[in-house]
């Protein structure tokens, strides 16, 4: 077995040889990492061979891709790819295609190959390195079909770098401590959702409920304190033998967006009850008590009210918004006790700031920043604050053929011209987003001109003068719009959230931990909310990214990340953990 001592103290030529089948018939790869030796750890080692095919010229990088056998193709067909080829593509089953299958494949190929020049590639033992369904690879084949070159050569590239790092890890006999029961607990979460053809997980559903009760056996099986509180977050505590020890939460939510992903908000749970699991197989307890929360809600889908759980934790819990309803009538209050909660003990959720050493919050990115860096982590350095509203437009419906151009008072259109200042006002600052996310015409009909439209405002930034900056200018520009079109509005605030900065003894401590690892530090801003930002109300806080695949996608079903990700993120938090300073 070749291990990496083995590696780092071999001469050149036989380092080369040894990762002959990392890179697809690509030896110059191993031959220029080489010089890089001796590698830390076999992070060190991965992240070295792909350093040397981002720095690579165009040309090289298109012959890597070239190198690579199409899938189901004729070579396979033939049995000429390469041992590691043949695995692969077994394990998805491609070698097992029905004859339709193999036409689709083969129509893709062909079609691939005349607008890109080059074969299609893709890891096809996915992201936990089990394999791929034959029906998520031509899935995936067809949609990718649909990209421009450029940024299709850069998802080959990708794809090229995960395979090497499946083959390493067999090469190494890799053992992931972490990954792997974590991406399986992720999949065991998203069988419970209300609707049966996406995932779908709203406060206080079955699905809800079923996931609490779920997350709740796991942490006790995991050796912690836990319980489901009255506002239906899921909190247990693996406590320290240390006398008057105090606590350091970490979790994120467990509800979901509409046809949402299975990692957002997820992994911040399962991950540290893994390490929990770990630590207490071990018999091994922190100077600290650590607490793992699973926030009941983030998404504000069924009340429209966000961050539910953690402004219980933070005592900032608003109980008027008990009274709130749902799209079928149901009141939160009624919602609550119909799941057995008791609505009074709200109030006492709230944790003492006093006992607190921090909260820390491991969230896949949600963008494509790491993605394009080919890192797997990154710290945050704050969470933008964010503006949300409903705006209502009421102008007059009248005949689509009858009523002049300039006698009409179309509401649509002026939701046209908001949705433009919104974009063009918020390409402005580097840290400023705007987005109109929501947009309705009620009853609207092809032959009549709209008379109401109704859309959402989502304005963040990192900098809150920034923020409301482009608040009073969106608004003011509303106004105008609406003046000079004669429509009348309704503005109904959602939130207004300030910007959270993370504090910078815990994101140094996360940027030692993931150095320590073997990868570069590197921070970012998060443009999305987290629960983290309620917490900041009570104590510091920081928060650690995973990469996110398939181009960054989150709140969507092609939410994606890897066994190894999880596991170095695990790895990360566990090395912070054991080394926190106060």
């Amino acid at each position: 077995m070749t291990t990496l001592p083995d590696l780092n103290s071999c001469d050149s030529a036989t380092f080369v040889e040894r990762l002959r089948g990392i890179y697809e018939h690509s030896p110059w790869i191993p031959e220029r990492a080489a010089a890089r030796r001796p590698f830390a750890n076999v992070t060190a080692l991965k992240l070295a061979l792909q350093d040397v095919v981002s720095a690579a010229t165009l040309d090289e990088q298109l012959g890597l891709i070239r190198a690579h056998p199409e899938l189901a193709g004729k070579a396979a067909i033939a049995g000429q790819l390469t041992a590691e080829s043949t695995s692969e593509q077994a394990k998805s089953g491609l070698h097992l295609c029905s004859a339709e299958e193999f036409a689709t494949l083969h129509q893709l190929n062909a079609d691939y190959n005349a607008k890109f020049g080059f074969p299609f590639i893709l890891a096809v033992k996915g992201p936990t390195g089990q394999g791929l369904t034959r029906q998520s690879v031509i899935a995936t084949f067809a949609r990718r079909l649909k990209n421009q070159r450029a940024d299709e050569i850069a998802e080959c590239l990708r794809q090229i770098k995960r395979i090497a790092e499946i083959r390493l890890n067999d090469l190494l006999a890799v053992q992931l401590d972490f990954g792997p029961a974590i991406m399986q607990w992720s999949e065991d979460l998203a069988a419970w959702s209300d609707d049966e053809n996406a995932l779908t997980c709203a406060y206080m559903t079955s699905a809800h409920r079923q996931t609490a009760a779920q997350l709740l056996d796991w942490m006790r099986e995991a050796g912690m304190d836990a319980h489901i509180d009255a506002v239906g977050n899921v909190a247990g505590i693996y406590r320290s033998d240390a006398p008057n020890a105090r606590t350091l939460i970490t979790g994120s939510h467990y509800d979901t967006v509409r046809n949402g992903g299975k990692y957002d908000g997820r992994l911040g749970i399962l991950l540290p009850i893994a390490i929990v699991r770990h630590l207490h197989q071990r018999g091994e307890k922190l100077p600290f008590n650590l607490e793992v929360i699973g926030f009941a809600e983030e998404e504000g889908v069924r009340f429209k009210s966000t961050f539910l759980g953690s402004t219980a934790i933070t005592g900032r819990f608003d109980l008027s918004l008990l009274d709130q309803t749902d799209t079928d009538g149901v009141s939160m209050r009624d919602a609550l006790l119909a799941a057995g909660h008791d609505v009074a003990r709200i109030p006492a959720i709230a944790r003492n700031p006093a006992d607190l050493l921090g909260f820390v919050e491991v969230h896949i990115e949600q963008g494509p920043v790491l993605l394009e860096r080919d890192l797997a982590l990154g710290v945050v350095t704050a969470i933008a604050g964010s503006s949300r509203y409903l705006l209502d437009l009421t102008g007059l419906a009248s005949h689509a053929g009858t009523t002049p151009m300039n006698m009409r008072k179309d509401a649509a259109a002026a939701a046209a011209e908001i949705v433009l200042l919104v974009e063009q006002r918020c390409a402005q600052a580097p840290s400023l987003v705007g987005t109109v996310g929501q947009l309705q015409v009620p009853n609207g009909s092809v032959n009549v001109i709209p008379g109401a439209c109704k859309l959402s405002l989502d304005i963040r930034a990192a900098d809150d003068a920034v923020r409301l900056a482009a608040v009073k200018d969106v608004m003011d520009g509303i106004a105008a719009i609406c003046a000079r079109r004669q429509i009348e509005f309704t503005l109904q605030p959602l939130l207004n959230a300030s910007a959270a900065p993370c504090a910078p003894r815990l994101m140094q401590q996360f940027g030692d931990a993931i150095e320590r690892a073997g990868l570069p530090r590197f921070d970012l801003l998060s443009g999305a909310g987290h629960d983290a930002m309620a917490m900041a109300a009570i104590t510091d806080v920081a928060m650690l990214f995973t990469r996110c695949g398939n181009g960054g996608i989150s709140h969507n079903p092609l939410e994606t990340m890897t066994a190894d990700d999880a596991d170095i993120a695990a790895r990360v938090l566990l090395d912070f953990l054991r080394s926190y300073r106060d």
